[in-house]
């Protein structure tokens, strides 16, 4: 009867302790993203992206971020494995809200908001980003494919390109970049 006390003690502990580190590992992003705004968890065929730009500006300005604009749509597999790698990675997750404010734009069959990517610089491909300044300016179009590493978005390049193109980092008047995979 110890040895199984014992056992269910132990096991009890243990598992008190795997959910804590849990709850301790995937917090932040969790309650990150329960104070995001629509337009920057899901892409939403029936939103209206000017309406939803000028939200994203007012609170870039508001908060002193930037804005990353994500082109992409639930169809798209590298737009999913992006968001799977952000939950999964807490660090990058929050120097990217911290950092920006994210408007998720959707294109699909049904809707391709074609007004609204006409401002744009043509997309490269899928998941594909843009930086914009609080004011409006934009000033990087990035393929999402320079952010990967082995076929798999890579942590440091990801943590590398949100400190680069950061508010405190552009500071300096800068001209738009493009910058694709094949460069």
């Amino acid at each position: 009867m110890k040895i199984i006390t014992a056992l269910v003690i132990s096991l009890s502990l243990f598992l008190s302790f795997v959910i804590t580190v849990s709850a301790t590992t995937y917090t932040a992003p969790t309650a990150i993203a329960s104070d995001l705004p629509t337009y920057s968890k899901v892409y939403d065929e029936q939103r209206d992206p000017f309406k939803d730009a000028v939200a994203a500006l007012a609170l870039a300005k508001e908060t002193n971020r930037q804005v990353l604009i994500e082109i992409g749509g639930n169809w798209c597999s590298w737009c999913h494995k992006m968001d799977s790698f952000l939950a999964k990675n807490p660090e990058v997750y929050q120097a990217l809200h911290s950092q920006y404010v994210l408007l998720k734009i959707n294109v699909s069959d049904s809707n391709e908001n074609n007004d609204f990517m006409k401002s744009l610089p043509p997309v490269l491909g899928y998941p594909h980003m843009y930086v914009s300044t609080a004011q409006g300016k934009m000033i990087l179009s990035k393929d999402t494919a320079e952010l990967l590493a082995d076929n798999n978005y890579s942590k440091s390049q990801w943590l590398r390109f949100l400190s680069d193109w950061s508010v405190s980092a552009t500071a300096i008047p800068a001209q738009l970049v493009t910058t694709n995979a094949a460069e």
